[in-house]
């Protein structure tokens, strides 16, 4: 570099696997556009290289080591500096390895990327802990590769740098719109500005000092806050008959993929909520691995869905009490509530 005419040399960083284009100003503490180390995220891999996507597009992400999944748990506790541990074939590793690399990285506060197949999606989601940052594949494109590298890497500067704004990166956004758009929907479904127009208020308690009508006679007071056994019945029939309503509307949506795209009318949050609601009022749980296929979409776009929900409280983990190698998941409270007087609304 030449400055007032005087030859200035400047001692090049370390660089990484890929880097910026041509003529690309790259984030801060940067220079000729690409990342020092000590800036980018530290990448672990537990399987084989052929299974990462192509790194050029986050050059803020290195790749530190390859190993095999029965030494990951020990080398993640002694590396120096790690940030993310992509686990390829989760699969094919056996539960208590599996559990020793979870609890590694729980150790070390390591984000997890885990791939595995549909098949064995609730046995390797049942040992994952619900502490740890997880990104889910199953059967993923590299686009689908390239958002969940995107989400678990760590920005060591403060300044976003848009440099490599792809249709991944467009994906996220809207992704994040959409969930943003549903819980303010579920918001107003729950009545948080007052609640729900019409609800009567509660009476005012019987005084034993009152005068206002002296002498007269009082009948004694009766606890009506359990429900009469009569009455249980026909709540059953109620749910069965509300669960059918669901189901059909899940058929019809269905039933536009004959006619139309599929991916036109792409709703997986609605399509889980409806799926999660139905299973709520038939008391049936329901597994994870069910609930992307109700998602009718790709599984790794509803492990990302699925996910989002739990993250923003609309959706919940469950054990299963009678096999722990699964888990299932639920609506919460809030949101059965919401998807109740929604239906309530469309029935008057």
């Amino acid at each position: 570099m030449r400055n007032d005419g005087i030859e200035i040399g400047i001692d090049a960083p370390t660089l990484l696997r890929g880097g910026f284009g041509a003529g690309d100003a790259g984030p801060p503490e940067t220079i000729g556009g690409y990342i020092p180390e000590s800036l980018a995220s530290s990448l672990l891999l537990v399987g084989q290289e052929a299974d990462l996507p192509d790194l050029v597009f986050l050059p803020d992400i290195r790749l530190a080591s390859i190993l095999p999944a029965s030494g990951a748990a020990a080398h993640i506790r002694q590396a120096a500096t790690l940030d993310i541990v992509w686990l390829s074939a989760a699969d094919a590793v056996k539960d208590e390895t599996l559990a020793q690399i979870c609890a590694a990285l729980n150790e070390r506060g390591c984000n997890l990327i885990c791939e595995t197949s549909l098949l064995a999606l609730d046995r390797v989601a049942a040992v994952l802990p619900a502490s740890l940052q997880v990104q889910l594949l199953v059967d993923a494109d590299p686009a689908d590769k390239l958002v969940a590298l995107a989400a678990a890497r760590r920005n060591r500067y403060g300044v976003v740098h848009d440099i490599a704004r792809d249709d991944a990166m467009e994906r996220i956004d809207r992704l994040q719109e959409e969930v943003a758009r549903i819980s303010r929907l579920l918001g107003d479904l729950a009545g948080q500005r007052g609640g729900l127009p019409g609800t009567p208020t509660g009476f005012a308690p019987w005084n034993e000092d009152s005068t206002d009508h002296p002498g007269h006679v009082r009948a004694p007071s009766r606890d009506y806050t359990a429900m009469p056994r009569s009455f249980v019945p026909e709540e059953r029939l109620l749910d069965r008959q509300r669960a059918k309503q669901v189901r059909r509307m899940l058929r019809q949506r269905r039933m536009r993929e004959q006619y139309f795209p599929a991916d036109l009318f792409a709703d997986p949050a609605w399509d889980m909520l409806l799926d999660l609601y139905a299973a709520r009022l038939e008391r049936q749980p329901v597994s994870v691995s069910s609930l992307c296929i109700a998602a009718a979409v790709p599984a790794t776009t509803a492990l990302r869905w699925i996910k989002t929900m739990t993250d923003a409280g609309l959706f919940l983990r469950e054990d299963d009490p009678h096999d722990g190698r699964r888990i299932f998941i639920a609506l919460a409270e809030g949101t059965s509530d919401s998807l109740a007087r929604y239906f309530e609304a469309l029935d008057e």
